[in-house]
């Protein structure tokens, strides 16, 4: 099975389907994006934009999912930005916190603290396990 994204004029992907390899490759049984992409055109109109993407995250760094954005340059789909002060990483076309986040201590993850982001304060806030609040 083949899956494609389906974008929206800002590149935002709005659906993602499945099709079948038969619709992807050619008469040698070669995978052929464009041959997914025209059959996809077939399907939902010929102004329809679509990428192809990969479960298994092996193409474009991960698989598209619906409000991801794809982005030609990185020829990636990036999830939603989780933070107005975050930093997309060309190299993993990730989300990065403007400082990274600190390391946990082996007592402290035995005893389930954890880091959330704090946007207001640009600093990671370190929390006492939910059954110790």
């Amino acid at each position: 099975m083949a899956h494609f994204a389906e974008l929206d004029q800002a590149n935002v992907v709005t659906r993602v389907i499945v099709i079948s390899n038969e619709d992807t490759h050619d008469v040698n049984g070669v995978e052929n994006e464009e041959l997914g992409v025209a059959y996809c055109r077939r399907l939902f109109g010929l102004s329809t934009n679509w990428k192809q993407t990969s479960y298994n995250g092996n193409i474009r760094f991960r698989y598209a999912g619906i409000g991801y954005s794809y982005d030609a340059t990185l020829d990636a789909f990036i999830p939603p930005k989780p933070y107005p002060s975050w930093i997309l990483d060309p190299t993993t076309a990730d989300w990065k916190a403007p400082i990274p986040q600190p390391e946990l201590t082996p007592e402290e993850i035995a005893a389930g603290y954890y880091y959330t982001w704090d946007e207001a304060n640009q600093n990671w806030e370190l929390h006492l396990p939910p059954a110790q609040n």
